[in-house]
């Protein structure tokens, strides 16, 4: 566990040497999973780089990334890459620490409860089966944009309990100004633009204002009905701590967009390379249809089904293995530590990446090769645990992973039943590691009704 000491002269972890005052800044934004799969590769377990002013450390071993994310959080609190979200998402769970994230953890617990994620279940099935019959065969699309689109269905009826489809856009819109205005946030000298007027900031501002004025207009409209629907907003609203406070306003619209921004671009992009992966592995493809003939006999897939379907989820596991929709993550040491053996100085930013520790071929050999086998039980049995953490870990792990694996085997069922996809020849498929992982120009295909 990492433990509180005073910074001896010791060697740093190996690394590659650093430029003065850019360190490897440059290469970093030129490929940024590139570099960190390098600098994994070239030095092992830990390794040290400078970006800009920063002292990085990248862990790529499970037994490492474990000790980081269980360690204390005034030792190790929430990283800079998370406390950058906080002009769009507020104080929400995923950017608040101490106090307040253990206060909205435990009142948010109840929404996510085995039971009532279940209860989403239908919702998500007849979501998925409005999209399986508004497409046409002969149609090509962005198949990202679809799971998007089909994922904020899913979130706002069960946060909402409403149809949002005419604020798709601004929903899109406002994730895409955002993670512009992210990219500028993250650069090591970002302070001396933040205050400048810049037109990427000035977007997202708008954006996030006119999303904002949507959000409280139904925050407000819940307050006046008073009623219980049985969604997550509700919860928000009725949810009480142990002094028998709720949630303000704010509170409520923090979490509100946490969850329905956060919840439905992970999956959406999730479901975007599942589609990727099978459009190019016919064999993996047959197997899936071939457990849900068995399994549902042509009916639609009910919350029942979900433990059925081993292959189904096997398949969701492997594609969230080659492309993790969270590809990285990191803490910042708030004062002198150690991890792994070497001293780390207060400041130091510790990174642990999804995507560098799911193509490890110590634990996945021939890692780039997509294979669902690798998630037969006795193959799970063989990994140690953090060699595969899509939903993170420790006391940060996402709330929502039990309802994210439902909705994504779900609606990943529902539409297989259904329909072919294929991969448009040509079109470029690039990932592009935001805040999420998402395809730089989305992933065209074209559809046809299942043979």
């Amino acid at each position: 566990m990492a433990t509180t000491t005073a910074r001896p002269a010791l060697a740093r972890p190996p690394g590659p040497h650093n430029p003065p005052v850019v360190g490897q800044l440059l290469t970093y934004r030129r490929d940024g999973l590139g570099f960190l799969l390098r600098l994994a590769s070239d030095y092992g377990a830990i390794a040290y780089c400078k970006i800009g002013p920063r002292d990085v450390y990248l862990l790529d071993e499970p037994d490492l990334i474990k000790e980081l994310f269980v360690a204390d959080e005034r030792i190790f609190p929430k990283g800079l890459g998370t406390d950058l979200l906080q002009p769009l998402l507020g104080q929400g769970l995923l950017t608040s620490s101490g106090a307040t994230h253990l206060r909205q953890r435990r009142l948010l617990q109840p929404a996510f409860h085995r039971a009532r994620v279940a209860a989403y279940g239908a919702a998500m099935v007849e979501e998925a089966g409005a999209t399986a019959a508004r497409w046409r065969a002969g149609d090509t699309f962005d198949i990202h944009e679809e799971m998007m689109r089909l994922t904020l269905a899913v979130v706002a009826r069960t946060l909402f309990s409403a149809d949002v489809t005419s604020e798709a856009p601004l929903v899109a819109e406002t994730l895409d100004a955002f993670m512009r205005w992210w990219r500028v946030l993250l650069l090591p000298y970002s302070p001396l633009l933040q205050p400048l007027p810049l037109p990427v900031k000035r977007r997202f501002l708008r954006t996030r204002a006119r999303l904002d004025a949507f959000i409280a207009r139904l925050i407000a409209a819940r307050r006046a009905d008073g009623a219980d629907r049985g969604d997550l907003l509700s919860m928000l609203l009725l949810a009480r701590d142990e002094a028998g406070q709720g949630m303000s306003d704010a509170q409520v619209r923090d979490e509100a967009v946490t969850l329905l921004l956060a919840g439905h671009e992970t999956t959406a992009n999730a479901l975007t390379w599942t589609w990727y992966l099978l459009a190019q592995h016919p064999a993996a493809l047959a197997r899936l249809r071939a457990e849900l003939d068995e399994v549902l006999a042509g009916r639609p897939p009910a919350v029942e089904d979900v433990p059925r379907l081993r292959y189904t989820e096997m398949v969701l596991s492997e594609a969230m293995r080659c492309y993790p929709p969270v590809w990285g993550t990191s803490r910042r040491a708030a004062e002198d530590t150690t991890l792994g053996g070497y001293p780390l100085p207060r400041g130091a930013v510790v990174v642990v990446s999804q995507y560098v520790t799911h193509h490890n071929p110590r634990y996945y050999p021939d890692p780039y090769r997509f294979d669902p086998e690798r998630w037969t039980p006795a193959a799970r049995a063989s990994r140690p645990r953090f060699a595969y953490f899509p939903f993170g870990g420790g006391t940060r792990m996402c709330i929502g992973e039990s309802f994210a694996w439902l909705e994504g085997i779900l609606l990943l069922a529902t539409l297989a039943q259904q329909w072919d996809l294929s991969l448009v020849p040509g079109h470029p498929v690039v990932p592009l590691p935001l805040v999420t992982l998402r395809p730089k120009y989305g992933v065209r295909m074209t559809i046809e009704r299942r043979r």
